[in-house]
């Protein structure tokens, strides 16, 4: 399995993950509830992650790996990191920070579709 299959597996465990390819057909973003939590290309070599993060987190993260966390491309910067996967980073640091993108998004989103999620409802079916 290639790093890019491994963390993507890892994501899609996650409850309510979808998939999407809203921009091209290269470059694959995970959603819960319909928002984005993890945006990557499929031809990235190294691998890349967009991933959200608390900005202070963003902000100690990018200070420690400064040439592995880097503001998040194309997205908002406060909010965002881009992670490059060369190995240099823990796989359990991205693990975490996959979950930690998960969760953020998440709690954004609306009570009753948090509460169907838990529950192990989809979206849509929520209603």
């Amino acid at each position: 399995m290639t790093l890019l299959q491994d963390v993507l597996d890892h994501a899609r465990r996650l409850p309510g993950v979808r998939e999407d390819f809203p921009f091209d057909f290269e470059t694959l973003t995970l959603k819960v509830a319909g928002k984005i939590f993890l945006l990557t290309s499929l031809r990235a070599d190294p691998v890349r992650l967009n991933l959200k993060c608390d900005p202070e987190r963003a902000l100690e993260l990018r200070a420690r790996y400064p040439e592995h966390v880097l503001p998040g491309y194309h997205m908002n910067k406060r909010h965002w990191n881009t992670l490059v996967l060369d190995g240099t980073l823990p796989r359990p640091l991205v693990e975490e920070l996959i979950d930690h993108s998960y969760a953020r998004v998440l709690a954004g989103l609306p009570r009753r579709i948090r509460a169907a999620l838990a529950r192990g409802v989809e979206e849509g079916e929520a209603e």
